[in-house]
């Protein structure tokens, strides 16, 4: 079986679904490789022989960003930053106290656009929700910027990804797991590259 016949087996429902709950959990404050998914599927909508859709993609991305977010500002809300210590106990290469320190300040600075910018950036997709609620941000400012920021962040990524995939193809033909291995190694890349300088500021700021 070629790897096209093998993405044309995945239903598009697993696709939306996947997406969603990945950027969820993510968003909630689970570091997963949510943006890596969200480019891998909207590849695949840019696929026409495939049945997944770029709004289809954009829809689940954005609902799994809103939905998550928002559970994270409640959990935030209810154990305060005591939460974040517990976490940088248990996981200190994701929570640690210059995590924290990097995390709150850019909340300091920017205030409810920490949680609009903070969809673009890999340390705050993940406190932005936590820390809001943790910090007692009123929550229809957040919910304004959560809302706004994961619909532009996931709509916007989807839009350009499907788009650059459907000039891709024109030159490209098994563009299918070309563009698959493209989005995977250059999310990785460009995740490794924010770790490392999101660990020297956690250190600089520790």
């Amino acid at each position: 079986m070629t790897v096209d016949h093998l993405l044309q087996t995945i239903p598009p429902l697993v696709v939306y679904l996947l997406t969603g709950v990945v950027i969820g959990l993510e968003s909630l404050g689970i570091p997963l490789p949510g943006e890596i998914v969200l480019v891998s599927a909207a590849l695949l909508s840019s696929r026409h022989e495939l049945d997944v859709s770029p709004t289809g993609v954009a829809v689940a991305a954005s609902i799994g960003a809103v939905v998550g977010d928002s559970i994270g500002y409640a959990i935030g809300r209810r154990y305060g930053m005591p939460l974040f210590e517990w976490l940088g106990r248990r996981f200190p290469r994701h929570f640690g106290p210059g995590h924290v320190t990097v995390a709150e300040r850019l909340f300091s600075r920017w205030g409810v656009w920490a949680v609009f910018f903070g969809r673009f950036v890999a340390l705050l997709r993940i406190f932005a929700g936590p820390l809001a609620g943790a910090l007692k941000m009123p929550y229809y400012k957040f919910l304004a910027a959560n809302v706004t920021g994961g619909i532009v962040w996931a709509a916007g990524t989807t839009y350009a990804v499907y788009y650059l995939g459907i000039i891709a193809e024109t030159w490209l033909k098994r563009f299918s797991w070309i563009g698959l291995v493209v989005a995977v190694v250059g999310g990785l890349v460009i995740a490794w590259y924010t770790r490392r300088r999101t660990d020297r500021l956690a250190r600089e700021a520790g």
